[in-house]
């Protein structure tokens, strides 16, 4: 189950200090040592939020090691931490709590997963994201849910109330027809490289009925990080797009729902939807042409 260590190492906000130093140990396998700077760090300043995020590293490095009890031991002591910040805060009060919630959750289902207990970490996934179905980690539980589950399922609906640019058909319509779903953000470097190739595939593909669909979304900020109110981003928004999408054949349905429904806590995020309306790829993370080209393939055969 490749995912499991995808997952695992997927990219994640850059903090500085103990957690940057915890990270490096536990993918070092280094348990001592990353045990040790949790514990400094906690001792000369309590269970902060960051000292809490700091203590999932390891449980997340083990994990990517494959090291499933360890995981599951780091995991739950992660989540009793948590658990206990949460009396006395909000989750979404500051990011670092979340991150350190949204991981231990996270390892706990697919080190379940990788002991062969696929049905007990799916069940877990579901129980979570109904218990924080209106907090920021819903989208990365709903990611590794899918990535347990979608593909052979029929495709979530897609909001389409609002576009970037000309409005396009709701998913259910396009049905009869091949579909790639590219969710990508304003932001997001990996999605303007990811661009180009779906650019090349549109277009060797273009004598097909292929279709390709790119839910994006509102952050809150424009160029730099800076705060902007929601019409100021939506125009911001569209410069973007005309920048760095305009080869790209697509309508831009403009919504945060989608992507909590999808899973998309990484950006960019693909997935494939044959004729009959059934998802045959979810993947978080750009893809290479050599990746993607057969399998478009076998979509628009399909």
């Amino acid at each position: 189950m490749k995912f499991l260590v995808w997952v695992a190492l997927c990219a994640a906000p850059v903090w500085g200090g103990v957690i940057q130093d915890v990270r490096a140990a536990a993918s070092a396998k280094n348990w001592t040592l990353a045990g040790k700077l949790v514990a400094d760090f906690q001792k000369q300043n309590g269970w902060t939020p960051e000292a809490i995020l700091a203590q999932s590293w390891i449980a997340r490095g083990a994990q990517a090691a494959g090291d499933w009890d360890r995981a599951l031991r780091e995991a739950s002591h992660t989540r009793e931490l948590a658990d206990a910040a949460l009396k006395q805060r909000k989750l979404d009060a500051e990011p670092q709590l979340p991150l350190a919630l949204g991981a231990a959750i996270e390892v706990e289902a697919l080190s379940l997963a990788g002991q062969g207990q696929r049905t007990e970490a799916v069940a877990l996934l579901r129980r979570e994201i109904k218990n924080w179905h209106g907090a920021s980690i819903r989208a990365r539980l709903q990611k590794n849910l899918n990535l347990l589950t979608l593909e052979g399922k029929p495709a979530p609906a897609l909001e389409t109330k609002e576009f970037i640019g000309p409005a396009g058909p709701a998913l259910a319509a396009l049905k009869g027809k091949p579909v790639i779903l590219f969710f990508w953000a304003h932001w997001c470097g990996d999605c303007k490289q990811q661009a180009p190739v779906l650019a090349r595939l549109q277009e060797e593909n273009k004598a097909t009925d292929l279709v390709i669909v790119g839910p994006t979304q509102r952050y809150g900020y424009v160029a730099g990080g800076v705060d902007a109110p929601p019409d100021e981003e939506v125009r911001y928004i569209g410069q973007v797009r005309k920048q760095f999408y305009g080869s790209l054949h697509m309508a831009v349905p403009l919504s945060e729902e989608n992507f909590r429904s999808w899973g998309c806590s990484t950006t960019p995020t693909l997935a494939m939807i044959d004729r009959a309306g059934v998802v045959r790829l979810y993947h978080p993370g750009r893809m290479s042409y050599e990746e993607l080209a057969p399998k478009v393939a076998a979509l628009v055969k399909r």
